[in-house]
Order: C-alpha cells, then sequence, then structure tokens
C-alpha cells in the first residue's frame, strides 16, 4: 500500500467534491484545512475538474489529492497530468485500472458485487469503493459482501451523511468513508466555505470519536 494511501486510511474521511468553476478550489481547499480534513477527491462530472485539482495542488500541496468519477484513459491522464495524486471511478473498468496500475497510480474503483471485488483482486487491488453504498443496501450489506473478503478494505460512498457515518466507520472492513455533505456543491458556489469549514470540523469529530471507541491512534 502506497503511503499516499495510507494517509487517505488515517484520515478516514473523504470529500468528494463538484467544482462548477475552479476559481473557488483553492478557497475549497483552505476551508478544508480549516476543518482538520487535509485531503479531497476533485469528481470529474464538470469540466473545471482538471484546473481545480491543478489550482490546488500548486497552491496547497499539504493536501492530498485525488480525482473521482474518472471513466475514461484520457480523463486519468488529465488527472494525473494536474497533479491527482490517486483516482477514484464509480465502477471496475480494466482499461482505467490498467492504465494507473501501469503507471504505479494510486487506483480504486468502485464494486458492487462480489465479481467485481474478484475482478478487483485478480488485478492485485484490495482498497476498493463500494458503490452507491446506501442504495445497495448501506451498512448491512457492506457487512455481508465483506465477510468472504478478509483482506480487501472498502471505502463506502453514496448516501453517507452525519447520521450514518459513524454506523459505517464501525465496520472492520471500512478503510475510509467518501461523502459529499459537507461540501456540497451549492455551498462552493456561494461562497458559503466558513459552513463548509464547520461541517467538516462536525465530520472529523465524528471521525475521531470513532477511532476513540475503536481503541484506533
Amino acid at each position: 500500500m502506497s503511503q499516499k494511501i495510507q494517509a487517505l486510511g488515517k484520515l478516514a474521511l473523504v470529500p468528494v467534491v463538484q467544482i462548477e468553476e475552479s476559481n473557488d478550489a483553492i478557497k475549497l481547499g483552505k476551508a478544508l484545512l480549516d476543518g482538520g480534513l487535509p485531503c479531497a477527491e476533485i469528481t470529474f462530472r464538470t469540466e473545471s475538474a482538471a484546473e481545480a485539482i491543478h489550482s490546488i495542488t500548486a497552491s496547497l500541496p499539504e493536501i492530498l489529492l485525488g480525482a473521482g468519477t474518472v471513466l475514461t484513459i484520457s480523463q486519468a491522464e488529465q488527472a494525473v497530468d494536474a497533479g491527482a495524486q490517486f483516482i477514484v471511478s464509480p465502477g471496475f473498468n480494466r482499461k482505467v485500472v490498467d492504465w494507473c496500475l501501469e503507471r504505479s497510480v494510486p487506483v480504486m474503483p468502485g464494486v458492487a458485487t462480489p465479481t467485481e471485488i474478484e475482478m478487483a483482486l485478480d488485478s492485485g487491488l484490495n482498497i476498493l469503493k463500494f458503490f452507491p453504498a446506501q442504495a445497495l443496501g448501506g451498512v448491512e450489506m457492506l457487512k455481508a459482501i465483506a465477510a468472504p473478503y478478509g483482506s480487501v478494505k472498502f471505502i463506502p460512498t453514496g448516501g453517507i451523511n452525519a447520521q450514518n457515518l459513524a454506523e459505517y466507520l464501525k465496520i472492520p472492513a471500512v478503510f475510509a468513508c467518501g461523502g459529499s455533505w459537507f461540501v456540497k456543491s451549492y455551498l462552493i458556489s456561494a461562497g458559503n466555505f466558513s459552513e463548509i469549514t464547520r461541517l467538516t470540523k462536525e465530520a472529523v469529530s465524528i471521525v475521531h470519536q470513532c477511532r476513540d471507541l475503536r481503541g484506533n491512534p
């Protein structure tokens, strides 16, 4: 496991961010830092994604930054060229996975079934995105699907919020959780970065409480 991915596991929470205007990227990064969470996954759901990644990487190198919703090799190339340190995809795309592995770029593809988990294992991957977590059955489904795969850790994403975050983090197979409730695009577009910082602090507090209960450092 690379040091970058180990760092994600220690933080245990990944902001899944959709940025409409790249000019907001640095402000968002500072809001996350002020909230105690030096990482983010910028999704390729907007045309501003690559530029936003470049801006944050250049100005705030202390943030561990990745690219999400990566569907093609072209997007993976754009992301890495812009400074993304890891790649996340909603599903298991063999071409994207192979491209990343050939270049030693950490990649966490999405899985929803045992078949997809075994495809990822066959590629040498054991940290996988579980998506869309809540729609697939939430905590109980993740516990069930994780049970046969003791070497696999999951990053559940999709439908996670302040109310259910702790329940996911209590699952031993959970490496980290991905969430967008504290970095909603409307908060970014409205320039309400103080609220993003407040919600981030609240989320980080939940992470710390769960660590204390599990006896983790």
